[in-house]
């Protein structure tokens, strides 16, 4: 098998503490001389506990030699362009993480400035509202709407990115409010994910897929620790509700279980070399700036 563990994380973007449903969940599943064990599922109540627990969970991974898989259930990147038209230089995605890291502000307690930051991203990108879109009913802000009220593209950004566009349920990064929106768990994990690339214990170990990798699956070193960080979908699996457990908790734990047994048919690393046919501009937006879905084709 190709990993040593599985570790699935369900996102929130709660402006307070929470635990129970639309909160954070993680959950570690590792293979042990018995078969696959569901190591821990933890329900931290902030983001700041989450990243902690996380970060020393892999840590000691990397210590121990594992290879892990790593999923997050948000965005890692943004459509083509984004960070042409906000004026960032360098490798598009890397200048959108360390961007979001720059300007995001989230407190240990989840209070955070996601939607002014929206606003403000707006104006730099179009001079008004767009692309951005989505608040709280009651809430105000300079150049964010509550609800589309424009059309995309916006300054030549599509409304989707290319993996988006080929899950029907799938919302658009833009989108920060309401029913399926992922636009600001988005905007808020992927400063914490940055914390983790830049984390010092685990330099050299951690990569972001495909980002870093290109669209397959490093080869791994014997005894070496080795991370692999790749944006996830949930929903691609259907979970049965049982009486007493959240959705969120049963997902990561059926998703973590599916990666586990793909892996030990020997199908797992197939996902990430997904045959995708894509022109060559295409495929160097997902490659540097847009990303991809893990298991989608």
């Amino acid at each position: 098998m190709r990993f040593d563990a599985y570790l699935v994380v369900d996102w929130s973007a709660s402006s307070t503490p929470k635990r129970g449903r639309d909160s954070i969940w993680w959950t570690l599943a590792a293979w042990t001389r018995r078969g696959l064990r569901l190591e821990r599922t933890l329900n931290p109540s902030t983001r700041a506990e989450a990243l902690e627990d996380i970060g020393n969970r892999l840590a000691r991974a990397v210590a121990d030699g594992v290879s892990v898989l790593v999923g997050f259930d948000f965005a890692l990147g943004y459509p083509r362009g984004t960070a042409a038209a906000l004026g960032l230089g360098g490798e598009p995605w890397r200048a959108l993480w360390d961007e979001w890291n720059r300007v995001v502000r989230d407190t240990p307690e989840n209070g955070n400035n996601r939607f002014d930051v929206a606003s403000a991203l707006n104006v730099r990108i179009s001079g008004g509202t767009g692309p951005f879109w989505g608040h709280p009913q009651g809430q105000a802000f300079p150049s964010l709407t509550a609800t589309r009220a424009f059309s995309y593209p916006v300054r030549g950004l599509a409304e989707k990115r290319l993996a988006d566009a080929r899950l029907p349920r799938a919302q658009p990064v833009w989108k920060l409010c309401g029913i399926g929106s992922v636009g600001s768990q988005t905007l808020l994990g992927i400063p914490r994910l940055r914390q983790l690339l830049v984390d010092p214990r685990l330099a050299g170990h951690l990569h972001v897929w495909p980002f870093q990798t290109g669209l397959t699956l490093p080869s791994r070193t014997p005894g070496m620790g080795q991370l692999i960080v790749a944006e996830v979908y949930p929903s691609l699996l259907t979970v049965t509700a049982r009486e007493g457990y959240v959705k969120d908790q049963l997902q990561v734990e059926a998703l973590a279980r599916h990666f586990a047994t793909l892996d030990a048919e020997g199908t797992l690393a197939s996902l990430f070399s997904p045959s995708l046919e894509l022109g060559p501009a295409q495929r160097a937006s997902v490659l540097h700036e847009e990303g991809w879905i893990l298991g989608v084709r």
